[in-house]
């Protein structure tokens, strides 16, 4: 397992550094009601803003749903959705909203995304977090104008050492001083990169790459790989994104599966995302970590010349993204209805009559009459859930 992974902290308690901002977030999140002010985290790469979200959804029993700047370039795609989300959070459980990278909304596929997202974080009805690298940009004052911001410090050099002088004597290793402070320094507070490098050189495996280029970008870099010019400027990109191996692997399927491309070369692509999976599996169950030089040799191969795959990453499960997409919409008409019907509020009627109504219906204990488009709607959640 990688030490990012193996480390991370199990609580927010655990975190080191940021003692500010943590007790800022903490006290944001177990004071939230509907209406408050969404939360923006400002700080560096790998310094804890997705950790502490997701540390904190846990222990206050919300279900994170984790966004990236990609899914809220446009006012059509934010619908899709947070539609579902924000108007129906009876059936999709306790939801908190994540969007990470939302600095990142820019260029000519932003399409009213920032207006529309900024709408949104106005009038907050689930706990909203957001969070950026930098927020000096002009779409980014706008964000901050209805958002509270916490700001996330890069992690003092000498706090760095301890830390990973620490995960060494765990992993009973060892590196030189010299390397240990180099390490230090090129991290620029950046604990996962860090880490990262670390454990690649304790297990011998450190490939040569460009340093300017290297990065933890995943947006960037998945976007450069399918635009290269050619497979050593792909093999390039590939090497130089020092992330965990299980999220690279992630990122490449999230983006191969939603993207415009034939059923033969999807089918095709998956099959290499697929070999790449089982040989991870490998490395983690028998810790062969040496092995992990040979897994960017099979992304290569996911490399073609001028496919239109861009980057697309979402922390749903697939199932329940598409049912939050296309089935949304149609439970929220006919919780209207019904509702009205039954002079109680949609919200009340998501909750606790409909759970219990399509029971009904799947046991054939109750019949009603209902629109035919209501019925379709009925008879495919009657589907889903035998």
């Amino acid at each position: 397992m990688m030490w990012s992974e193996k480390y991370r902290p199990k609580n927010i308690l655990e975190m080191i550094g940021n003692e500010e901002a943590k007790e800022s977030f903490v006290n944001w999140l177990g004071k939230w009601i509907k209406g408050t002010k969404p939360l923006l985290l400002i700080g560096p790469p790998g310094i804890g803003k997705t950790t502490i979200s997701l540390l904190g959804a846990k222990q206050f029993g919300y279900d994170m749903i984790g966004l990236n700047a990609s899914d809220v370039r446009s006012k059509q795609r934010i619908q899709e959705i947070l539609g579902p989300v924000l108007g129906s959070t009876g059936i999709f459980g306790k939801p908190m909203i994540f969007v990470d990278e939302v600095d990142g909304i820019h260029g000519r596929s932003d399409y009213g995304g920032v207006e529309a997202l900024v709408e949104i974080l106005k009038e907050p009805t689930v706990p909203i977090v957001l969070a950026a690298n930098s927020d000096t940009s002009d779409k980014m004052k706008a964000i901050k104008k209805v958002t509270t911001t916490i700001k996330f410090r890069p992690l003092p050099p000498r706090l760095l050492r301890f830390y990973l002088e620490e995960i060494l004597r765990r992993e009973g290793t060892s590196l030189k001083i010299g390397t240990i402070i180099k390490l230090v320094i090129d991290s620029r507070g950046d604990m996962r990169s860090m880490l990262n490098s670390a454990q690649a050189l304790v297990t011998g495996f450190e490939p040569q790459i460009d340093r300017s280029f290297e990065t933890t970008n995943v947006e960037d870099s998945i976007n450069a790989f399918f635009k290269a010019k050619s497979s050593d400027e792909a093999r390039a990109i590939l090497y130089s994104l020092r992330i965990d191996p299980r999220e690279k692997i992630n990122a490449f399927y999230s983006s191969v599966i939603t993207s415009p491309i034939s059923k033969d070369l999807l089918k095709e692509m998956l099959d290499v995302i697929s070999e790449a999976d089982v040989l991870y599996g490998k490395i983690v169950r028998n810790q062969e970590w040496r092995l992990l030089r040979y897994l960017d040799s099979i992304l290569l191969r996911l490399y073609k010349e001028g496919v239109p795959i861009r980057y697309s990453q979402f922390n749903l499960p697939w199932a329940m993204l598409n049912r939050l997409r296309w089935d949304g919409r149609a439970i929220k008409e006919l919780a209207t209805s019904l509702a009205k019907r039954m002079h109680v509020s949609r919200s009340t009627f998501s909750t606790f009559y409909l759970p219990y109504l399509l029971c009904c219906i799947k046991n054939k204990t109750l019949e009603i009459d209902l629109a035919d488009s209501y019925n379709e709607i009925v008879q495919k959640e009657m589907a889903s859930i035998k």
